[in-house]
């Protein structure tokens, strides 16, 4: 089989101009990026197109080294669905530099089933999270200068918050000191970098309405704290306005295709532990006023990303999906079950069985928010006729229906039964959504709805001093916003190594954050990195240029 890289350049990308007649945009709301890509005017995608189209949501069971393949089984799903006649658009986050370069070499599916051009969208794209980063330094630079000259406000040095950021994993600049060199070089302070997905700007673009609303978003984004205890923002130091100008087109949502010629929108891509990892609110719209049917993605796990997704970005801007799709592979199962990577490949049906506890827990999650659930059990060929059955049979025994998906090596044929599926559950109408807590309770309780649903925690533990910040943070005005978790993706426990499905643990809450402009309280729960650091054997090592000057070693 073809490499990904391969396979997309293998494949005749249509127009871009296409791709948007496809799409029902107009040719004068298309603002061209090239031949294959393009941002779609902001005041079309924010007035949209007169549809009212159905959200499907993708997520997937708690993710192994095995591989799951959410992002290839949302683009195989959406053009299956355009192959069975239903109008249907991709919404997906852009990829992290960081992440290509370090772990994954590539975030934009896999085999037949990706969205192009991938050389593009897998480094600078459209220079969105260059415009992010740029707006985060900015309040940081302003932040700096307002201390440098004279610090009228009052700031205290040892209580800012903010910090720097950049589109890149690189461990040695989490933590530092800067302004040393003297009194001409800036104040001294401790400060540290962020990478760009985990910074709150990410979370506020994602978030935002539209020009207004992004503005009054970063205006209310804490920076510090003043020695008499009050909060100062972005609009206090007067950073709010420059930044918005400098996110004012990246907020435009991009427009690229699939390679067998969907519309896709690939748009903002925030970090789902520290934020809540799904796509512009803006995109989404887009999506749902031009198709029948969006198709999108939430970043790792259900108990992670579809639960922000439901909790924060559904109810912020006033979503409510009509379908989930979990992925899972037999061989991510088996891992849950203990068995080892190098095992994966035999038959252990005990294992399998002893692992699917995991997805099961997701499908009654799911079924929680009042979501119908299709499983998706993405193929390998390792896949054996009874591991298949005894998914299938254990799912059928829950009311999901688990269909085999071979839409990497096949396409959208491979997607073509998964899509039947899929508008089974949207012709029933069966949805009944509705958010996992009711905003208006404290902070705490709704973290502790959120660990003893979602994660079977038997409680949630905080120092006096995180709780009493909770209290403060309500007394600031806050209590009546979303709280997102940041924990390990790797298990619905805060320890990465607690497979499976773990009841009645300790979810252990080390610190709390308030995301002012985003709109949510984040509960950090054990070692969670903002700034990630890169593996032994970077995926950057296979990364370079062929003696034609094309990339090489993406996927």
């Amino acid at each position: 089989m073809a490499t990904d890289l391969e396979i997309a350049r293998a494949a005749t990308l249509l127009p871009i101009g296409e791709i948007a007649a496809r799409a029902g945009i107009p040719e004068d709301a298309l603002i061209p990026y090239g031949k294959t890509k393009a941002k779609v005017d902001l005041d079309f995608a924010v007035r949209g197109g007169g549809k009212r189209g159905k959200l499907v949501l993708v997520t997937g069971i708690s993710p192994t080294p095995a591989g799951e393949g959410k992002t290839t089984t949302t683009i195989g799903l959406g053009d299956a669905l355009n192959a069975l006649g239903t109008q249907t658009m991709i919404c997906l986050r852009e990829p992290s530099l960081g992440p290509c370069f370090g772990v994954k070499g590539g975030a934009t599916g896999g085999g037949r089933a990706q969205v192009a051009p991938m050389e593009d969208i897998n480094l600078h794209f459209t220079g969105d999270f260059h415009a992010i980063t740029s707006a985060n330094n900015l309040a940081a630079a302003m932040l700096d200068n307002h201390l440098y000259w004279g610090n009228e406000l009052g700031i205290d040095p040892r209580r800012v918050t903010w910090r720097r950021a950049m589109d890149m994993n690189d461990r040695n600049l989490r933590n530092m000191v800067l302004g040393l060199g003297g009194a001409a070089q800036g104040v001294p302070r401790e400060d540290g970098f962020d990478i760009t997905v985990a910074s709150e700007v990410m979370a506020v673009f994602c978030l935002a309405k539209d020009l207004p609303d992004l503005q009054a978003r970063l205006g209310r984004m804490i920076l510090a704290t003043t020695r008499d205890g009050r909060s100062v923002t972005a609009a206090d130091i007067k950073a709010d306005g420059a930044m918005a100008a400098l996110l004012r087109d990246a907020l435009a949502p991009n427009l690229v295709q699939t390679l067998e010629g969907s519309p896709a929108l690939v748009h903002g891509g925030p970090f789902a532990n520290i934020a809540h990892g799904c796509n512009s609110v803006v995109a989404t719209r887009l999506g749902l006023s031009l198709a029948d049917v969006v198709v999108t993605e939430a970043g790792f796990g259900a108990d992670l990303g579809a639960e922000k997704f439901l909790d924060i970005k559904c109810r912020s801007a006033g979503l409510a999906p009509d379908a989930c799709v979990i992925v899972a592979t037999i061989r991510a199962l088996k891992m849950h079950g203990g068995v080892a990577k190098a095992d994966l490949g035999r038959e252990d049906v005990p294992a399998l069985k002893a692992g699917m506890v995991n997805l099961a827990r997701h499908v009654e999650n799911m079924g929680k928010f009042g979501l119908p659930v299709v499983v998706a059990l993405n193929a390998f060929t390792t896949d054996t006729p009874a591991e298949i059955a005894t998914v299938q049979a254990a799912m059928a025994a829950l009311g999901a229906e688990a269909v085999l998906c071979t839409h990497w090596a096949d396409g959208a044929a491979g997607a073509a039964e998964l899509a039947r599926a899929v508008q089974r559950r949207l012709a029933a109408g069966e949805a009944r959504f509705h958010p996992l807590y009711d905003i208006r309770l404290p902070l705490i309780e709704k973290l502790d709805v959120i660990a003893r649903e979602i994660y079977h925690a038997a409680e949630v533990q905080m120092p006096p001093a995180v709780a009493a910040r909770l209290q403060r943070f309500e007394a600031q005005g806050f209590r009546e916003v979303p709280v997102c978790v940041a924990k390990t993706q790797y298990s619905f426990s805060a320890d990465a190594t607690k497979l499976g499905a773990p009841s009645g643990h300790v979810l252990p809450v080390r610190e709390v954050r308030l995301s002012a402009g985003a709109g949510f309280v984040v509960a950090v729960c054990g070692e969670i990195m903002t700034m990630p650091g890169l593996p032994r054997r970077p995926a950057a090592e296979g990364i370079g240029l062929d003696a034609e000057g094309r990339i090489e070693g993406l996927f």
